[in-house]
C-alpha cells in the first residue's frame, strides 16, 4: 500500500513538472522567435542595413510595469501627466483615425488634375521666412493653381511652422483664424506644415488647434501619432536651409577604402532641465577620445548653470577642442539622437556630408518613410542599446559603408537639399496616393533620378525610361526618330534641309523622320519633299514657337530622337556613328555641335562660349539625339516662365534642354567626333550664320543661362573634356580597315 502511494505521488510530482516545463519552455520559445522576429524585421519590414547583424529588439514582456495613465512616449522618456495626454490628443488628434479613403474628397481630383492652392496672405499677418519658401515652392510648381475651384488640395497662408509657444514666431488665436477660412470645411483636402511643436518643458505634438480632417506634414512626428497613407514626415530644416537647389552633397569621389578618419562623431546639446534625451546624457559611456568622439555640452540657456552638474565643466571643454564641421567631414558615421524632440538638424547634416547616420530616436517616423527605404542609407539604431553601437557599425563591411554613402549622396540631392525638393517631394507623395494606378514604384523613388524626374503620367512601364534599362535587362533600342526644325522657306532643290532629310534617311537606325514646319511660309507641296526608303511626317506647328520642337508628339514612335536643325550638315555615317555612342548612354544628349559656360568674375555671371576647345559643358540639339522622355519633361517638367521666354527670344531652347537633361542625370553631355569640314561648313553661307553673326543672339544667350541658372537655383551643366571617336580613327592604316569612312578621310 505505502509503495502504490509513493508511486502515486511520484507519478503526480512527474506530470506537473511535464506540464509545467511544456507550458513554461512554449512560452519561452514563442518570447525567443518573437525576439527574433522583431530583430529582423521591425515596421515596414525595415532591418539593420548589414546583412549579417541586426539591432537585437526586446519582446513586449520585457518592458517594465508602468501604470496606463503614465506610460512614457514610445521610450521617448517623455513624461506627461493623463491631463496633458487628453488635452494633446483632444486638440491634435480629433481625426486620428483619417486615412485618404475616409478624410480626403478624390472628386477634386478626378475632375481637374492634382492642383494646388495657397489662400491669400491676410493683412497684418506675418509669415517667417521658412515658411515663406514653403509657399514660394508650391506656387513656383506645376501643381499651383490661383484658383480655388480647380484645387484638389489646399494650404494655409497662416504660418504653422512654429507651434512652440515660446517662440516669436508663433501665431497667436490661430485656432479662431483657421475656423473662419470658408474653404476650411473642417481641414478636408488641407495640408498643413509643421517643423516645431509643444513647448517648454514637456514639448507634446501638439500644434494648439484642431486641424480636424487635415494632412500634416510634420517634422519630428512619432510613429504613435503618425496616421500611415495620410500624414507625410518631413525633416526638421533650419531658417538657412536654401529655397532652391542646394549644395551638392560632399561625397566627391568613390573613396576606397571608405573609412575616414574617425568611425563615430556627434556634438550637440545635453539638456538638464525639461524634456531631454537620456541617450544623449549617456554618451559620454562610449566616447573614447580618439575614434569615437560624442560630445555634449550643458552651456545653452541663460541659467545653465544653476542646473549643471558634475560632468558640465569637463564635457564643456572637451566639446570646445573640436570643430563640428571639420569632425563631420571626416566620420564615417554620424549619430543622430534625439534632441528635445524626435527630430534634429544633425540628420539633414550627416546625409549632405556623406556620413552614414545612426538613428537613436525610438518612434521617430523617419522623414518620407512611406516611399524611402532608409536601411540603404542609415543605421537604425535602438536607445536602450546605445553600448552596443560601436561593435555593431565597425562589424559592418567596407563595401557596404561606400554603398550607405553613395545612398545618402544620392537621397540629399533628390529629396533634401532645398526646401523646394522637400516640398515638392510632398506634394509628389500625395499625389501618389490619389492616382494610385500611375503611382511610383520604390525602385524609382530610391534609386537615380529619384521620384521627382520621374512623371508616372508619361508611362507605368519603367522600360519606357532611359535610366532602368539595366535594371529590367533591357537594351537599348535600336532605331531613331529623326526631327527637323524648318523655319525657312523651300525655294531650292539644293538647300541643307533636303540634303539633310536624304543623308538621315539612308541611316540603318533611322525609323522614321518628322519635319516639324514652324515656317510662315505654307508647307510645301509633297512632290517638293525627296523619295525616301522611310516614312517622312510633315508637322505644321499651330504656334510656330522654338518650344514646340520639344514637344511629345504621339508621332515619335522610337524611344530615340535625332534633334536637327534645318542648316545642320551631317553625313550618314555620322548620324550611324552618334547614334551607336548614344545607345552605351541612353540617359544623356549625345551629338556634334558642343559649347561651354563660365563664371564672369568681373560680372559676377555665368557666361557662354561657343569657341572650339577640348572643354564642352553643352551639346547643342541642332545635331544630336537624346531620349524622347525628355520632351515630356521638358514640355511639363519646367515652368511656363521659361519656356514663354524661350519663345519670345526665338533663342536659347537648346541651352534650356541641356540645363534639364543635366540636371536629371547629374552627368554632363557626350561629345562624338566629326569630319574636319564641319566647322567650315557650319559657319559657311546657310539660313542661320546671320543669327551666329549677330551680337544680340549672343548676349541672349548669355542671358538665358543666368535666368535659367536662377530657376533651378544651382547651375546644373558639368564640363567634360571626353569625346568618343570611331575605332582606328587616327591610326595610320587604310581608310579601308575603318568602319566610318566618311568621318576619317581628311
Amino acid at each position: 500500500m505505502q509503495a502504490k502511494k509513493r508511486y502515486f505521488i511520484v507519478l503526480s510530482a512527474g506530470s506537473c513538472f511535464a506540464l509545467l516545463f511544456y507550458f513554461g519552455g512554449w512560452q519561452f520559445r514563442a518570447s525567443r522567435s518573437h525576439g527574433r522576429r522583431g530583430a529582423y524585421s521591425g515596421r515596414n519590414g525595415l532591418h539593420h542595413p548589414s546583412s549579417d547583424h541586426f539591432w537585437p529588439r526586446f519582446p513586449d514582456a520585457l518592458r517594465p510595469f508602468v501604470p496606463w495613465d503614465q506610460l512614457e512616449n514610445d521610450d521617448s522618456n517623455v513624461h506627461i501627466s493623463h491631463r496633458q495626454k487628453l488635452d494633446a490628443n483632444s486638440s491634435i488628434y480629433k481625426g486620428k483615425k483619417c486615412r485618404m479613403e475616409s478624410c480626403f474628397d478624390f472628386t477634386l481630383c478626378k475632375k481637374n488634375g492634382f492642383k494646388v492652392y495657397v489662400y491669400p496672405q491676410q493683412k497684418g499677418e506675418k509669415i517667417a521666412e521658412s515658411y515663406q519658401n514653403i509657399l514660394a515652392a508650391i506656387e513656383g510648381s506645376r501643381f499651383y493653381t490661383s484658383d480655388p475651384s480647380q484645387a484638389c488640395l489646399y494650404v494655409l497662408s497662416l504660418d504653422t511652422l512654429d507651434r512652440d509657444q515660446l517662440s516669436p514666431q508663433y501665431v497667436h488665436n490661430l485656432r479662431s483664424k483657421v475656423q473662419s477660412l470658408h474653404l476650411w470645411n473642417n481641414g478636408r483636402n488641407h495640408l498643413i506644415f509643421n517643423l516645431y511643436s509643444g513647448t517648454w518643458p514637456d514639448y507634446t505634438e501638439d500644434v494648439g488647434f484642431d486641424i480636424g480632417q487635415a494632412m500634416l506634414a510634420k517634422a519630428s512626428i512619432s510613429t504613435e501619432n503618425f496616421r500611415p497613407n495620410f500624414d507625410v514626415s518631413i525633416p526638421l530644416f533650419s531658417k538657412d536651409h536654401p529655397r532652391t537647389g542646394g549644395e551638392r552633397g560632399f561625397l566627391k569621389f568613390n573613396t576606397i577604402p571608405p573609412l575616414r578618419k574617425y568611425m563615430l562623431v556627434f556634438k550637440g546639446k545635453r539638456y538638464l532641465t525639461g524634456i531631454g534625451s537620456d541617450t544623449r546624457n549617456a554618451l559620454y559611456h562610449v566616447h573614447n577620445g580618439e575614434d569615437v568622439l560624442l560630445l555634449t555640452t550643458c552651456k545653452h540657456g541663460k541659467d545653465w548653470q544653476k542646473h549643471k552638474d558634475s560632468r558640465c565643466d569637463r564635457d564643456n571643454t572637451e566639446y570646445e577642442k573640436y570643430d563640428y564641421r571639420e569632425m563631420l567631414h571626416n566620420a564615417t558615421f554620424c549619430l543622430v539622437p534625439r534632441g528635445r524632440r524626435l527630430g534634429s538638424f544633425r540628420f539633414l547634416e550627416a546625409l549632405q556630408a556623406a556620413c552614414v547616420p545612426v538613428m537613436l530616436s525610438n518612434g521617430w517616423e523617419l522623414p518620407f518613410s512611406e516611399v524611402i527605404n532608409w536601411n540603404q542609407a542609415a543605421v537604425i539604431g535602438d536607445e536602450r542599446l546605445l553600448l552596443q553601437i560601436p561593435s555593431t557599425i565597425r562589424s559592418i563591411h567596407q563595401d557596404k559603408i561606400l554603398a550607405l554613402r553613395q545612398q545618402t549622396q544620392f537621397l540629399w540631392e533628390a529629396y533634401f537639399s532645398s526646401v523646394e525638393k522637400i516640398v515638392l517631394t510632398t506634394l509628389e507623395i500625395i499625389q501618389d496616393r490619389i492616382f494610385k494606378h500611375i503611382s511610383r514604384n520604390s525602385l524609382i523613388w530610391n534609386k537615380h533620378p529619384g521620384g521627382l524626374f520621374i512623371l508616372p503620367q508619361y508611362s507605368s512601364f519603367l522600360g519606357d525610361y532611359p535610366y532602368y534599362y539595366a535594371n529590367l535587362g533591357l537594351k537599348p533600342p535600336s532605331k531613331f526618330t529623326a526631327v527637323i526644325h524648318a523655319v525657312t522657306p523651300l525655294v531650292s532643290q539644293s538647300q541643307p534641309v533636303l540634303k539633310l532629310l536624304v543623308a538621315a534617311a539612308k541611316s540603318q537606325y533611322c525609323a522614321q523622320i518628322i519635319v516639324l514646319w514652324n515656317c510662315d511660309k505654307p508647307l510645301p507641296a509633297k512632290h517638293r519633299w525627296p523619295a525616301t526608303a522611310v516614312p517622312v511626317i510633315v508637322i505644321e506647328g499651330e504656334s510656330k514657337v522654338m518650344s514646340s520642337r520639344f514637344l511629345p508628339y504621339d508621332n515619335i514612335v522610337t524611344d530615340a530622337v535625332l534633334s536637327l536643325d534645318e542648316d545642320t550638315v551631317l553625313s550618314t555615317t555620322e548620324v550611324d556613328f552618334a547614334f551607336t555612342v548614344w545607345q552605351s548612354f541612353p540617359e544623356r544628349i549625345v551629338g556634334y555641335p558642343a559649347r561651354s559656360h563660365f563664371w564672369d568674375n568681373s560680372k559676377e555671371r555665368w557666361g557662354y562660349t561657343s569657341k572650339w576647345t577640348n572643354d564642352y559643358s553643352m551639346v547643342l540639339t541642332g545635331a544630336a539625339i537624346y531620349h524622347k522622355y525628355y520632351h515630356y519633361l521638358y514640355t511639363h517638367y519646367l515652368p511656363a516662365s521659361l519656356k514663354n521666354m524661350v519663345d519670345q527670344l526665338a533663342n536659347c531652347e537648346d541651352i534650356l534642354m541641356n540645363f534639364l537633361v543635366s540636371a536629371v542625370t547629374k552627368l554632363p553631355p557626350i561629345k562624338v567626333t566629326q569630319k574636319k569640314q564641319y566647322k567650315e561648313t557650319m559657319m559657311g553661307q546657310t539660313s542661320r550664320a546671320s543669327r551666329w553673326a549677330d551680337p544680340d543672339h549672343f548676349a541672349q544667350r548669355q542671358s538665358c543661362m543666368n535666368t535659367f541658372a536662377s530657376w533651378f537655383g544651382y547651375m546644373p551643366l558639368i564640363h567634360s573634356q571626353m569625346r568618343l571617336d570611331p575605332v582606328l580613327f587616327k591610326d595610320q592604316v587604310s581608310i579601308l580597315r575603318k568602319k566610318y569612312r566618311d568621318i576619317e578621310r581628311l
